[in-house]
């Protein structure tokens, strides 16, 4: 689960990782308050929205007083905020978070994630601070420290001011690095965080850290450990169809094909996926209905397809194993009629009680084009695709 920044600064403040102060506003008379809060100085008024690159698209200023702080939000507040990881639709921004500035002498990169290949948690820095870290990775990957966290031990302070010292860091800096790592690395633990990066980490003129910008992920599997955690998801920062999933137990992620596909089972989902680009089309989404669908779920799962205005078909492909063949016919049939499905359906069963589940479907009235294989069901999927498009030019 995305969160926040003025959120994950929270959860990092609360375990001694050192930030700058500030609070988050949703007017511009908040703003101003805020700023005259933090003294009447230079502060920053930052756009809040679940992306990068908000500074390049206009969503960071810098204010020179309480007045100032409440012109720079009131031109970001209400935006449309495009970045490279919006889309280009771009994203409402709702909050600004208005925070003190600071003397800044050297911008750092500092992450914490799951080494799936070590199976252990890393900490990561680099000097390349304020960059995006894809991006060093891709042209300077030799610019990336990396130390592995012993789970039976902990990140020791040594880990840490080593890093300090491979980053070029002088005088204690190092060592203060060290205690700023072993706090970050506590907040990530405690989170059940998934992801922790802090870029820029600024060192001051004076020698001091502070997570100038914080994000957050948290394992979506461990919130129930943590109702307050759980409460800070903000529903408007995420797809309304991935939210209308949740609510059905359905697992869907949004993805930019134009072939719907419903699936029980994430592994046969992703070989789903991959047939259809083999075919030579593009999935509109990943949509796992789970093994115990029945047809209030199926349902569930057409109209949250048909909200999409890129799908030009749909794939259902099912294997029928604790889910049986028939119920999911008598789902489909009953989905489809209800929601008044005018676009090319394709599906593919297999498993328990199939013949019964294709007669159902056969006898439903419905143009339903039955699939023998998941090859099968591709090119029939991806061929309608074409009809639609050929349709539509011609007419």
């Amino acid at each position: 689960m995305k969160i926040h920044e003025y959120q994950a600064k929270e959860i990092l403040r609360r375990h001694g990782v050192p930030v700058p102060g500030g609070r988050v506003a949703a007017t511009p008379e908040e703003a101003e308050a805020v700023a005259r809060e933090l003294g009447g100085g230079t502060v920053v008024v930052k756009a809040q929205i679940h992306a990068g690159g908000r500074g390049k698209g206009g969503g960071v200023k810098l204010a020179r007083g309480p007045e100032e702080a409440r012109a720079r939000a009131t031109e970001i507040l209400g935006m449309q905020l495009v970045t490279h990881q919006t889309g280009p639709g771009g994203q409402k921004v709702r909050r600004v978070l208005v925070e003190q500035g600071c003397d800044i002498a050297r911008e750092l990169y500092l992450g914490m994630t799951l080494d799936r290949e070590s199976g252990r948690l890393t900490l990561m820095a680099s000097a390349e601070g304020g960059v995006e870290i894809e991006e060093v990775a891709a042209k300077h990957p030799d610019k990336i420290l990396k130390t592995a966290i012993d789970p039976a031990v902990g990140l020791s302070a040594f880990q840490g001011r080593k890093l300090g010292f491979g980053l070029g860091l002088d005088r204690d800096v190092p060592r203060r690095l060290g205690d700023f790592a072993s706090a970050l690395a506590v907040a990530y633990e405690r989170s059940d965080a998934s992801l922790a990066e802090i870029n820029p980490l600024v060192v001051t003129r004076t020698g001091d850290l502070l997570a100038l910008d914080a994000k957050v992920n948290l394992d979506d599997n461990a919130l129930f450990r943590h109702p307050d955690l759980a409460a800070l998801r903000d529903p408007d920062e995420e797809d309304p169809k991935e939210n209308e999933a949740k609510r059905f137990d359905l697992s869907y992620i949004a993805l930019d094909g134009d072939i719907g596909c419903m699936v029980n089972g994430a592994g046969l989902a992703m070989a789903t996926m991959d047939i259809i680009k083999l075919a030579g089309g593009s999935p509109a989404n990943f949509l796992d209905v789970g093994g115990g669908a029945d047809a209030a779920k199926v349902t569930a799962a057409f109209k949250i397809l048909l909200s999409d205005a890129h799908v030009k078909a749909v794939l259902v492909n099912i294997f029928g194993g604790i889910m049986k063949c028939d119920v999911i016919a008598e789902g489909i049939v009953a989905a489809a009629k209800e929601v008044g499905l005018t676009l090319p359906l394709v599906v593919r069963l297999e498993g328990t009680n199939v013949e019964r589940g294709k007669e159902i479907l056969a006898k439903s009235g419905l143009p339903i084009t039955p699939a023998e294989g998941m090859r099968d069901a591709a090119e029939k999927a991806v061929a309608a695709v074409r009809g639609a498009r050929a349709a539509a030019l011609a007419g």
